[in-house]
């Protein structure tokens, strides 16, 4: 299932498998002028490709190597000789090999699919990618992932951010995930004159600031409250279910990959080994 809207000059595809009719579990990818961030997952690549039809692609830039933020880069670079994928370098030995290099969970094959291989080349941390009449700026922003970059069009104040900055409150965490390096990688990011957040998988916002300051905010606190509750010596399960509630049926989806044990751990990782 594909939806297409239009911010501009940005051109915004929702992406997702569809499953009992509905898109199941949506990612996002974005063209403007020829560069395409993200290609959403391989369930849909075959989509993606005839959306796009015979629009110039000059670049592939991916946030980050998961599955759902790759899966069309392979097709994609078949079907356009001679087009670069570029990315982190901790991505490209995943590009190379997704399915040995990253194997997936259950939930993830299902959702997301298998991606092809494609051949990438590395982005160094405020390197500058010329596409037309804009200048989109590499930010490593590790957390979601070590490989994690954003975009950054200066001249625009828009900010690509792949799933650095996701809507609403966290409750759980996936295995891999640095939420110590998430808030440094939102508040390297909050720091930019933004005038528009372009998300992998959450809505577009005008005039971001407030939302990153909160999610920030948010973030914080929650850490604030599980290293308070571990001086006391709580015990994990009792800060889990004190900070995070109840058992979340994503955590039954993913089979305990996402939790809110992991979430707590990592708040605690600074100090202690679990």
């Amino acid at each position: 299932m594909l939806r297409i809207t239009s911010y501009g000059a940005v051109t915004r595809f929702d992406l997702a498998r569809t499953l009992l009719g509905k898109g199941r579990y949506w990612t996002t990818a974005y063209l403007v002028d020829g560069l395409l961030v993200d290609t959403g997952c391989a369930h849909t690549a075959v989509e993606l490709l005839h959306s796009l039809g015979d629009l110039p692609l000059t670049h592939i830039v991916n946030t980050h190597a998961h599955e759902d933020h790759i899966g069309a880069n392979g097709l994609l670079q078949r079907q356009h000789s001679h087009l670069p994928v570029l990315a982190h370098p901790l991505a490209l030995p995943v590009l190379a090999e997704p399915r040995r290099r990253q194997p997936l969970h259950p939930y993830r094959r299902l959702f997301w699919g298998l991606p092809e291989s494609s051949t990438a080349q590395a982005l160094s941390d405020g390197e500058v990618i010329a596409v037309g009449d804009y200048r989109f700026q590499a930010l490593y922003t590790p957390g979601h992932s070590p490989d994690h970059i954003c975009l950054y069009e200066a001249q625009q104040g828009w900010l690509f951010s792949g799933d650095l900055f996701v809507g609403g409150k966290d409750r759980a965490l996936r295995l891999g995930y640095d939420i110590w390096g998430i808030i440094a990688s939102l508040k390297r990011v909050a720091a930019l004159p933004l005038r528009g957040l372009y998300p992998g998988s959450a809505r577009v916002r005008e005039e971001p600031g407030a939302a990153l300051k909160q999610k920030i905010a948010y973030l914080e606190d929650l850490g604030s409250r599980v290293l308070e509750l571990h001086r006391r010596g709580w015990s994990i399960p009792a800060i889990v279910h004190a900070v995070c509630g109840k058992t979340m049926w994503l955590e039954w989806v993913t089979l305990g990959n996402f939790s809110r044990r992991r979430l707590v751990l990592s708040y605690l990782s600074q100090n202690q080994e679990y």
